[in-house]
């Protein structure tokens, strides 16, 4: 396919995405759910890479990656990666055992396209990572970015939509975010709020790209405010010692 010059989704990683390697790792829990989910599949497609988190390290993957900037993130120990899009999968009809993506859909201009391809070059399970738009003002962020959580609400697409687009076969679970997750998305912080005083971490949640610096900013100081007050600890201090976070992300799995 041709060399892309814009941006595939609605943010531009070559701007925005160069922490990503740091900042969004890999959760082991998490990866075991997926890795679980991906059956016995020998090769395994990864749309939406980024810089490899989650991909599993026992089988052949391939993946698939708009980004530049993504795919330089990318280690020497990563499988190998395609400049594709998820909706023009440059593979012929079932080429892989399983396919997944993983906190991407979101950055699809067309999910329902997408997973049609996902669908198409599949034999096995199609599994993703994704959040419920309706659960995400369940972090106590909303009240400090409240255009945060509206931006990541309409950005999306319903679990609902990927069930139907997925077709039979398809099942959803709830994934319980751990304390000390290490994959950076805004409710891995959930009991850790110093961590969005960061301007790395934030860079490194795409949402926060969108909202205007001025929202940002009055969101970062209020959030500064009451932690130096201890009025965020007398509101959500019990998070600091809760084991894990009934959270919006959920696992698509369909078989």
């Amino acid at each position: 396919m041709g060399i892309l010059t814009q941006p595939a989704g609605d943010v531009d990683y070559a701007r925005f995405g160069k922490g990503y390697a740091r900042q969004r790792r890999t959760d082991p829990s998490i990866a075991a759910l997926i890795h679980a989910a991906l059956g016995p599949a020998h090769t395994v497609l990864n749309v939406g890479a980024g810089a490899g988190s989650y991909e599993p390290t026992d089988r052949a993957v391939v993946a698939v990656e708009p980004s530049e900037a993504m795919l330089a993130q990318r280690g020497a120990d990563r499988s190998p990666a395609l400049r594709a899009v998820a909706g023009a999968l440059p593979f012929t009809d079932d080429a892989v055992d399983a396919a997944m993506a993983t906190v991407t859909i979101h950055q699809w201009p067309d999910p329902v396209a997408g997973i049609a391809e996902m669908r198409r070059v599949t034999t096995g399970p199609v599994v993703i990572l994704t959040f419920e738009p309706g659960a995400l003002d369940r972090l106590w962020l909303v009240d400090y970015a409240p255009d945060l959580i509206e931006i990541e609400s309409r950005r999306y697409p319903t679990i609902a939509t990927l069930v139907e687009a997925l077709g039979g076969g398809t099942t959803v679970h709830p994934v319980a975010v751990p304390f000390d997750c290490p994959d950076g998305f805004t409710e891995a912080f959930y009991g850790r709020p110093e961590a969005f005083l960061d301007p790395e971490v934030r860079r490194s949640q795409s949402a926060w790209t969108l909202v205007d610096r001025a929202a940002e900013r009055r969101a970062v100081e209020s959030l500064a405010a009451d932690l130096g007050s201890g009025r965020w600890d007398e509101r959500h201090g019990h998070l600091r010692t809760q084991a894990f976070f009934d959270s919006a992300v959920r696992l698509i799995v369909s078989r």
